[in-house]
């Protein structure tokens, strides 16, 4: 006899295994499949993360990212006949570009629109036509400050100056929005409209610079530089007993809120960092200083100072090629002499004087918290033969930088220590936890405090009656050493070609501020360091003491 089970058997497996395939593509699907239809319904842009903010030590905003709208086509919604209601507000190419077939669901069409242009878009309201919202990095003081700040690139990626070194500390990882597209096929946002998939904190950095203090100096920067028609410049203020910079300024300078100048490598460049050049007289204290405490001079010994000096292979003239005839060693510094530190240049013993050189920071990075610092350039020990060790001792045949030679000259001024410059007082991540805090690194000590005393006196002389009397101010105490240095090219110096510069620290009881200015080959005629730079410091050193007198007044 046939069973009826046969039909009901083949039925039931064939119904299961229908319901199971149905499970599965619906409950199980094909990663791929799956993939494709969500992006019919949702879609996830990406959005540009926050960027910490950059203040002055008075709290002062100096960099910060702000709201910016930026714009795209869905080529499924958008009619290519609306491009030319946008003929005027975007680029040509744009317009040509999407008034023909488009291809995918995103197309972008402007970055980061100025405010009126943006709103402008948005009042026009057509269709498949989105918003987005971006970040754009901006500096509210322009120029001002512009090579410590350095800038970001157009996806807010710090690329040089503080954006760069602390960029891992500023920078958030970029979100995403979500789109929805409803059933009419036009898009929605969900949540917010910075919507991420995290809201950070804002990061910070807050440097030891003081604005004011750094308005002065360029002020003043910028009329040297155009007044002797130079071609580079720098100046740093330092606080001398912590190594904290007060003001760090080049020039020329850039404004960081346009990218159109960041191609010219010349305005981009921070001369107080990046640039290595010969010091000449302002390097006299430090090596005097360094010969005294080795034996090789003693300060009450005199010199006989004539015209022109011959030492081996090369010859040592004064800076007005005339004899300055006997000389005690303080007067080496006040007059500036070269003949009078040649001779006692003579007497250093390459090696010893090449260590001690690399102890006061010579021929090393500087220790600061920037990109792009150069360690400049001392010969080796078995260099150091026929006229170098003379030439060494006047600030010619080695190359610093200016933050090199001030962060030198602090140790004179602080009674012998060598502590590390600083910019930045304190910075914080995205949770509002301090990851770094700067403060007062001493590394060693150079000087003693008699040889230190002994130097400061000569500087204080140098403004009543040496080379820095273009200096004087009655507002202050004031102690400098100028410096005049040649410029070589291919191992000749060229005629014509200087360097002027003078180093100077106030009140000289108890000195608060330690200040470089370097002026890059003027050419209007002048280019000693004490008629070109010692005006600028006169000016740069009652300017602030304008600024104290302002707080002092609210004080009271």
């Amino acid at each position: 006899m046939r069973s009826r089970r046969g039909p009901w058997v083949v039925f039931v497996f064939v119904f299961a295994f229908l319901a199971w395939k149905l499970v599965e593509y619906h409950c199980f699907p094909d990663p791929r499949v799956y993939a494709q239809s969500q992006r019919q319904y949702w879609s996830r842009t990406p959005i540009i993360g926050n960027r910490g903010y950059i203040q002055d030590s008075k709290g002062n905003i100096l960099a910060l990212s702000t709201s910016v709208s930026s714009f795209f086509v869905d080529p499924k919604r958008w009619s290519p006949s609306s491009a030319s209601s946008l003929i005027g507000l975007l680029p040509q190419n744009i317009i040509q570009k999407i008034s023909g077939p488009l291809e995918g669901r995103y197309v972008r069409i402007l970055r980061k629109s100025a405010p009126e242009l943006g709103q402008k878009i948005i009042d026009l309201n057509l269709e498949g036509l989105y918003e987005e919202k971006e970040k754009k990095r901006e500096y509210p003081n322009n120029a001002l400050l512009s090579h410590v700040l350095g800038y970001c690139d157009f996806d807010e990626n710090g690329q040089a100056g503080v954006e760069l070194a602390w960029d891992s500390t500023l920078y958030e990882p970029p979100g995403h929005r979500i789109l929805i597209r409803q059933t009419g096929g036009r898009s929605i946002a969900i949540g917010d409209e910075r919507d991420y998939e995290k809201e950070p904190e804002i990061s910070s950095v807050t440097l030891t610079i003081d604005l004011r203090i750094q308005y002065v100096i360029e002020k003043y920067l910028d009329e040297t530089m155009k007044l002797h028609n130079a071609k580079w410049g720098a100046v740093l203020c330092m606080d001398p007993k912590t190594g904290a910079i007060l003001s760090m300024a080049s020039w020329p300078t850039f404004n960081p809120n346009n990218r159109e100048e960041f191609s010219h490598p010349e305005k981009t460049l921070n001369n107080a960092v990046g640039r290595a050049y010969e010091p000449g007289s302002t390097f006299k204290p430090i090596f005097m200083g360094i010969a005294i405490e080795d034996g090789l001079v003693r300060t009450n010994e005199t010199f006989q100072c004539q015209a022109r000096l011959k030492v081996a292979d090369g010859v040592i003239t004064e800076a007005y090629k005339r004899a300055m005839g006997t000389l005690s060693t303080s007067q080496i510094l006040i007059k500036s002499s070269n003949v009078g530190m040649a001779q006692i240049g003579i007497r250093s013993k390459p090696l010893d004087m090449y260590r001690s050189l690399l102890n006061w920071g010579f021929g090393k990075v500087g220790d600061i918290e920037l990109k792009g610092v150069e360690k400049g350039l001392i010969l080796s020990p078995g260099q150091w033969r026929g006229v170098v060790p003379a030439n060494i001792s006047i600030g010619q045949g080695l190359a610093v930088t200016p933050l090199q030679l001030i962060t030198a000259m602090a140790a004179v001024v602080n009674g012998g220590e060598y502590v590390s410059p600083y910019i930045v007082q304190e910075a914080r991540n995205s949770s509002g936890e301090i990851v770094y805090q700067g403060r007062k690194n001493m590394i060693r000590e150079l000087l003693t405090p008699e040889t230190c005393s002994w130097l400061r006196k000569t500087m204080r002389d140098t403004v009543i009656e040496g080379t820095g009397r273009q200096a004087d101010t009655p507002f202050t105490e004031l102690a400098v050493k100028t410096g005049t240095a040649q410029v070589a090219e291919k191992g000749k110096y060229v005629p014509g070609r200087y360097v002027a510069s003078i180093v100077g620290f106030w009140p000289y009881e108890n000195p608060k501020y330690l200040t470089l200015i370097v002026v890059g080959e003027p050419r209007n005629g002048k280019y000693y360091g004490g008629e070109v730079a010692g005006p600028a410091l006169k000016k740069i050193v009652e300017g602030m003491a304008d600024l104290e007198s302002f707080d002092n007044g609210k004080k009271l």
